[in-house]
C-alpha cells in the first residue's frame, strides 16, 4: 500500500489520505528525494525497487537537482490537515511536494522574507520602466498582413441602451 501511495504522490505531486499514513509517508518520499538529489545508478535502482513506474522515478531524478537544491536535510514534503473524514471520522491530511520547479528557496524565515521584499522591490521598478516603453510603441495597423484577405471591421458600441420587452 505505501508503494502506491509513493508512486502517486511522486507522480501528482499531491494526495489525501489519513493523518498517520500521511506522516509514515512523508519518511518515504524524503529519503527517495534525497536518493534523487544524488543521481547515481545505484540511487536509480534503489529508487525503482520502491517506486512502481519507470517513468515516475525519471520524472523525479530529472527535477529533484533543480526543485531541492535549497532544502539541504529533508524536509521536502509538507503536511496540511483538513479536519475529519465524514463516514468513519477519521483525521484526513493533504501531503504534497514541497518546492514548485525553478524555485530555489524554502519559504520562511528571515532570508526569504528579505528575498521577498527586494523581488517586488525589482518587479515594481521594472513594471515603471516598462510602462513608457509600452507608451512609445506604435498603434497596430488596421490594414490586412496579407493582401487580398479581408479583415472583418471592430463592432461599434451602441450609445443608448436596446429597449426592452414590454417598454
Amino acid at each position: 500500500m505505501l508503494r502506491n501511495m509513493v508512486t502517486s504522490l511522486l507522480k501528482h505531486e499531491r494526495i489525501h489520505t489519513t493523518d498517520t499514513r500521511a506522516k509514515v509517508l512523508r519518511g518515504w518520499v524524503d529519503h527517495l528525494v534525497t536518493l534523487a538529489r544524488r543521481g547515481d545508478l545505484h540511487a536509480r535502482r534503489q529508487a525503482l525497487a520502491i517506486v512502481q513506474e519507470d517513468a515516475v522515478v525519471h520524472k523525479l531524478f530529472a527535477d529533484a537537482k533543480e526543485r531541492f537544491t535549497a532544502f539541504s536535510k529533508g524536509g521536502y514534503t509538507r503536511i496540511v490537515k483538513l479536519g475529519n473524514r465524514a463516514g468513519d471520522a477519521a483525521p484526513m491530511s493533504l501531503i504534497e511536494l514541497v518546492g514548485a520547479p525553478g524555485v530555489t528557496e524554502p519559504s520562511g524565515g528571515k532570508k526569504a522574507k528579505a528575498n521577498k521584499k527586494e523581488a517586488t522591490t525589482v518587479v515594481t521598478a521594472s513594471a515603471a520602466t516598462a510602462a513608457p516603453a509600452a507608451a512609445a510603441t506604435p498603434e497596430a495597423t488596421t490594414e490586412p498582413a496579407v493582401e487580398g484577405v479581408d479583415v472583418p471591421a471592430a463592432p461599434v458600441a451602441a450609445e443608448e441602451e436596446p429597449k426592452k420587452e414590454g417598454e
